[in-house]
């Protein structure tokens, strides 16, 4: 119980909001590319991920968006270039995977699409912060 008491309050003097959404930002999108997108073309793997199809969409099109939402749009997230608007393909597919794909399946499955959902929901919320492309941008706009 000692241990609880002498934890500290977050400071944002210490470490401000805009550095946490920018490793937040980071760390979540190279995750989703490093272990999904990179397997649907192939790399890292023998075979090429095969991608489930749960609005029965000609395959052509849900391989790509499938491929754009784990690969293209997390890197604009990254750099922080239409933030919001980026992560609703992104959340197409993770909601999609957890309400869809996994619905029916154990916690140990349907986990990944979950948290990925929070985490990027978290980022529609929030926005990119201020080192982002899309605060550099308004800012220099708005000049």
């Amino acid at each position: 119980m000692k241990t609880v008491k002498n934890i500290k309050p977050f400071n944002e003097a210490e470490l401000p909001f805009d550095w946490v959404i920018l490793f937040f930002r980071i760390a979540v999108s190279l995750q989703l590319i490093i272990v999904y997108g990179l397997k649907k073309i192939g790399i890292g793997t023998d075979f090429t991920e095969s991608v489930p199809n749960p609005y029965h969409l000609p395959e052509d099109m849900n391989y790509y968006l499938a491929v754009a939402s784990n690969i293209f749009f997390p890197i604009l997230i990254i750099i922080g270039w239409k933030t919001k608007l980026a992560t609703l393909p992104v959340l197409a597919v993770t909601l999609s995977g957890y309400f869809i794909v996994h619905w029916n399946d154990s916690l140990l499955e349907s986990d990944a699409p979950f948290m990925y959902s929070i985490a990027f929901l978290l980022i529609l919320f929030l926005g990119s912060g201020k080192y982002s492309l899309d605060y550099w941008l308004n800012k220099n706009s708005d000049s």
